[in-house]
């Protein structure tokens, strides 16, 4: 296919003036067309295959978000196309950037220090008490080094004549830094050297500085940093997640933290650790509960104390977010005269804070030619949520309704210009069209103490031009952007930045929380595992040359009541014709034991742990139970088939790609437990006194050790020579005896909180199950031993939960945990 020599030369945007590339000075736009058709000739002119790979490389970062409302998260929706700025054009933003975060710097200390603004009538009152975000426990709690801000995000909008507008301050949450990151990513992966070639300025440096500059503001050498997360169900989790895994620190909830004589500590495996610094990505309200609100469930109790006695560094101070406030832009302006003696070289969007007579009266005669908010966010009355609405839209009841409520709380309320925006190029489907866009750009404070800018961000794009709300909704597009030089730049890295680290060989702290997830993950895996094999087996798909088990036989009873211990299917299901019960154990979702309900139980664990796991595994482990047809066995035996090989490559990956770090010992330590536990509730079932040879022969095909007991003897299965090969043998990897083994070594490997010599519970446990397999001959292994052997796995689940996790001591542990124990 012939690939055009201008792909942008058709590009035709309804206001150039307002168009990044058609307006762009000609080096830039030389830039754009570079980069235009430098994508046409890496996929030939087939746009879809440049689409494909895009989204090959999304997926192959697990890089996902969650719109609100939504349970499930979405692949993240990144544009081949990036926004290109010139460096001239850039500079300029640069240096707005850096006066307004000394600004809001300078603001934000006043109203927790002195308040001198506020005395001096430069602030009113009403607007910082007003503000939910304003924390009245901290005026007079004084941060580290004074810095209230590290690092703090930019909403910007370009406007139709090309000049550059603040939108909003982002200030307790830098949201969409690490989807920056990923987004460059992905696209350098993409694009080959097409960034290369335009002189696209790196990223790496930037967080490196934002990396020293917490680390700075902290009181002791190599101090560690952890990122503070409410939760995987949050919105910006995933991208918290890869931060914490791309700058290297521990990413703890709340429930890893705790407070002794006022300093922070991380629950670990090896007793508590210090912490020295949080990034936070959690509202101050919910930081301490003793201190900000009793109702939260994601804070540390005693925090505070952590932070007024100087214990701990929190980027961004708490209360910090009191400047976010819509209304707070009204008054930016006059302030940065005030405090720096000029005015804003970024202006803001132009806002009337309606808690002041004047300014209320223009909102009101200019209704139509604004945007009307709330002035602290949240719901007021007029506008459910708080939601941003333009006043032209408003019926005249709902007009009239508003007016209303503004006149008996017209602190609640601002109104603001409505921003037209400019566009960019963005290739959609096959062509290249424009889009209205914004901006996120980012400010970090370095290890100096002086404001770093990223040299790019993130932009959204939209194709109906509302873009008023901060997070990514169904549609939205976002793009890279790139700040372009004339001369080649040099390609920096996170990790080859100053002088080579110490060497050593461990791999950081292990959260009690992040072993318990690596624990439960693996054994909800290995018991979909099993209970696939016993539904493969039930439709027929056993070793067996002549086929699976007989339809009226024993054995079959044998099989369908291990799928109702479990809780796969009820006891009333067993009756069911043989299709009907293999369905119901795969896909019933209201079933804790059935296939589809462990998968997705497993993935919602594994969310947890996106910054332990390889973009591999995650990748594998993230995919939903295939969708099978419950009344054609064909359907489900492919699908058994399917799962059986991905939980291998799961286990497989994890053997040979993880580091034999706790976190790895964790992860495979939960596989032999489940498994010595399944095996233990399988031989019970199947190894009756009566020998029967069928029961034995799906014994060894559940164990997957048919083969040896073919290769080790020249008969028919036999009570005593499978149980010695399925139980006893420390040679067969799927054996009793090889899982105990395996644990011991683990449990030997992992840390001690004393060092007197004397083995914790866990050893103890485990090392009495191991010397009583040891002496205990084939012959001996009767049903009533196996059982009491599966009480003893039971007992030593126990002692690693109590030893290494956290306890909860309230409700008790997770209730999806506890039918598997």
């Amino acid at each position: 296919m012939s690939v055009a020599t201008d792909v942008l030369g058709d590009y035709a945007p309804k206001a150039p003036a307002g168009d990044l590339y058609a307006s762009a000075e000609p080096s830039v736009a030389g830039k754009w067309a570079m980069m235009a058709n430098g994508l046409a000739g890496l996929c030939e002119g087939d746009w879809a295959h440049m689409h494909e790979q895009v989204s090959r490389q999304i997926q192959d970062l697990g890089l996902t978000f969650r719109v609100t409302g939504d349970e499930d998260e979405r692949e993240w929706p990144l544009n081949p196309m990036p926004v290109i700025i010139g460096t001239q054009e850039w500079y300029d933003i640069a240096r707005g950037l850096i006066q307004r975060a000394d600004l809001l710097e300078r603001v934000v200390a006043d109203i927790y220090g002195d308040q001198q603004l506020i005395l001096d009538g430069h602030l009113p009152a009403a607007l910082v008490s007003g503000s939910r975000h304003f924390v009245p426990k901290m005026v007079g709690v004084p941060p580290p080094d004074g810095h209230y801000i590290h690092v703090y995000a930019v909403d910007l909008a370009r406007g139709p004549n090309g000049e550059w507008r603040v939108l909003a301050d982002r200030v307790r949450f830098a949201t969409g830094i690490g989807y920056t990151l990923e987004n460059r990513i992905a696209l350098s992966r993409s694009t080959s050297t097409l960034l290369s070639d335009i002189n696209a300025r790196r990223l790496a440096n930037f967080f490196t500085r934002l990396r020293d500059g917490i680390a700075a503001d902290c009181q002791r050498d190599e101090p560690r940093i952890a990122l503070l997360t409410p939760g995987r169900f949050n919105q910006s989790y995933p991208e918290q997640a890869h931060l914490a895994r791309y700058l290297g620190f521990p990413l703890v909830e709340g429930s890893d933290l705790t407070v002794s004589q006022d300093k922070l500590y991380v629950r670990t495996i090896a007793g508590p650790k210090r912490i020295d610094a949080l990034w936070r990505w959690i509202d101050t309200r919910h930081l301490d509960p003793l201190s900000f609100d009793a109702r939260s469930h994601i804070g540390v109790p005693d925090l505070f104390e952590a932070c007024s006695k100087g214990g701990l560094m929190v980027a961004n101070w708490p209360g910090a977010g009191v400047l976010e406030a819509r209304a707070f832009a009204a008054f930016l302006p006059r302030l940065c005269r005030t405090l720096l003696g000029r005015d804003l070289l970024l202006p803001n969007v132009a806002t009337w804070w309606c808690g002041q007579e004047n300014e209320a009266h223009v909102v009101h005669e200019r209704f139509d030619e604004m945007v009307i908010s709330s002035a602290f966010g949240g719901a007021v009355e007029g506008l459910p949520q708080g939601r941003t609405t333009a006043g032209a839209s408003f019926s005249a009841s709902e007009r009239q309704t508003l007016f209303d409520a503004i006149e008996r709380r017209p602190m609640d309320y601002a109104g603001q210009e409505i921003v037209h925006l400019s566009t960019t190029p963005a290739l959609i489907g096959d062509r290249f069209e424009p889009r209205p866009f914004t901006l996120r750009a980012f400010v970090a404070r370095d290890g100096d103490g002086n404001w770093a800018v990223m040299p790019g961000g993130f932009a959204r794009l939209s194709s109906s031009g509302d873009l008023r709300s901060s997070l990514m909704g169904s549609g939205d597009l976002s793009a890279d952007v790139c700040v372009v030089d004339d001369l080649p730049v040099h390609q920096d890295s996170l990790l080859s930045q100053g002088a080579a680290p110490a060497i050593r060989r461990s791999g950081g702290i292990l959260a009690s929380q992040a072993a318990d997830n690596l624990f439960w993950f693996s054994r909800y895996t290995e018991r979909a595992e099993m209970t696939v094999r016993i539904i493969r087996t039930l439709l027929g798909s056993s070793m067996e040359a002549d086929g699976g088990v007989g339809r009226d036989s024993e054995s079959l009873g044998h099989l369908v009541q291990l799928l109702v211990q479990w809780g796969a299917i009820a006891q009333d299901d067993a009756k069911l014709p043989l299709t009907q019960i293999c369905g119901l154990a795969f896909s019933d979702r209201e079933k804790l034991g059935a296939v589809t309900t462990l998968i997705n139980t497993s993935r919602s664990i594994g969310r947890s742990l996106r910054d332990r796991m390889s973009n591999d595994v995650w990748r594998i482990a993230n995919r939903p139970a295939p969708v099978v047809d419950q009344h054609h066995a064909e359907s489900m035996i492919k699908a058994t088939n399917s799962l059986i090989e991905r939980f291998a490559a799961i286990a497989g990956l994890q053997r040979e790609n993880m580091v034999r770090s706790p976190a790895w010992r964790f992860a495979d330590m939960g596989r032999r437990l489940e498994r010595a536990l399944n095996l233990c509730r399988i031989t019970r079932q199947l190894s009756t006194p009566t020998e029967d040879q069928n029961d034995l022969g799906i014994l060894l095909d559940l164990c997957d050790s048919q083969i040896a007991y073919r290769s080790r003897y020249l008969a028919a299965p036999m009570l005593e020579p499978v149980l010695d090969l399925v139980l006893l043998d420390p040679e067969n990897p799927r054996s009793l005896m090889f899982q105990i083994e395996a644990m011991a070594s683990h449990i030997m490997a992992l840390p001690q909180l004393l060092a007197d010599g004397i083995p914790e519970p866990p050893m103890r446990e485990v090392r009495a199950i191991s010397s009583h397999l040891q002496s205990t001959p084939a012959d001996a292994m009767t049903v009533d031993a196996v059982h009491d052997i599966e009480l003893r796995l039971l007992a030593l689940s126990d002692a690693i939960s109590t030893r290494y996790f956290l306890q909860y001591e309230k409700s008790g542990k997770p209730e999806q945990h506890s039918f598997l124990a």
